[in-house]
C-alpha cells in the first residue's frame, strides 16, 4: 500500500495514535499492534513531514527522528493531525507475494518443545510455520536480526525458560507472536525451529539487511 500526505489529510475516521516527545529531537508513536505500527510507518514515510530524517519502528511503536529541535513542535502538531481508517491498516497487513523466501532445515532443537506446547505435531508445527506469509515489523537485538509477525496465531509460545549461551548462525526461532532468524551466532532464548543458510546481514550488499521492515517472508522446508 502506499499512501501520500493527501490520503492521509482526507481520512479523518478513527483516533491517531498518542505522541509522546522523546527528547528534543524525536517524537514517539504510541499504537496498539503490529499491523498499525507497519501501516503507520509505511504511511508516514511517504508523508511531507516536516525535519524527518528517519523512522524506527519497534514492536508497537514509531520512533520519530528529527534533524534539529525546531521541528519538535510543527512535526508533532502535523502527526495529531493524521488519521487512518481501519480499512487503510487492513489493507496495509494483507499478505502480497513473498519478497524473500528463505529455505529452512526443520530440525530445530526445540521442535518437540514446540510441538507440545501448542499441542500439534512436528509436522504440523512445519506446515503450519510454512503455510503463511510473515512480515518483517521491525529490527533490533543484533544487526539482520528481524522480529516476523502475521504468522499463524497457533505458533505464538513463550521464550525458553532458561537462554542459551550460544545460538547458531541461521537458527529460525519462535518468541510469543514472533518468528526470526539469528544473523550470527549469539545468546538467545528463543524456540528453535530449524535453520537456515540464507545471509541475514552482509555489509557488502547496498542494503546489508536481508529482511527490512514491511517486507513479506515466506519460509519454504527443505531436506538437509
Amino acid at each position: 500500500m502506499s499512501v501520500t500526505a493527501d490520503a492521509i489529510d482526507t481520512v479523518r475516521t478513527g483516533g491517531g495514535p498518542r505522541i509522546l516527545d522523546y527528547g528534543d529531537r524525536a517524537l514517539l508513536l504510541e499504537l496498539t499492534s503490529s499491523a498499525e505500527v507497519l501501516a503507520w510507518n509505511e504511511a508516514l514515510r511517504t508523508a511531507d513531514l516536516p525535519g524527518v530524517v528517519d523512522l524506527v519502528p519497534a514492536a508497537r511503536t514509531i520512533l520519530v527522528k528529527l534533524d534539529d529541535i525546531a521541528y519538535q513542535g510543527p512535526t508533532r502538531q502535523r502527526l495529531g493531525e493524521l488519521r487512518l481508517t481501519d480499512e487503510a491498516v487492513a489493507e496495509s497487513a494483507t499478505p502480497s507475494n513473498a519478497d524473500v523466501v528463505l529455505e529452512v532445515v526443520y530440525d530445530g532443537a526445540d521442535l518437540d518443545e514446540v510441538a507440545r506446547l501448542t499441542g500439534l505435531g512436528t509436522d504440523e508445527v512445519v506446515a503450519a510455520h510454512t503455510g503463511t506469509l510473515w512480515r518483517v515489523g521491525f529490527s533490533g537485538f543484533a544487526p539482520g536480526f528481524a522480529y516476523l509477525v502475521g504468522g499463524d496465531e497457533r505458533l505464538a509460545v513463550p521464550r525458553r525458560s532458561e537462554p542459551r549461551t550460544k545460538v547458531p548462525v541461521g537458527s529460525v526461532g519462535l518468541a510469543g507472536e514472533f518468528s526470526g532468524v539469528y544473523p550470527r551466532e549469539s545468546p538467545g532464548g528463543w524456540q528453535l525451529i530449524g535453520r537456515t543458510s540464507a545471509v541475514l546481514w552482509d555489509v557488502d550488499r547496498d542494503d546489508p539487511a536481508l529482511l527490512a521492515p514491511g517486507l513479506w517472508v515466506q519460509f519454504e522446508a527443505v531436506r538437509p
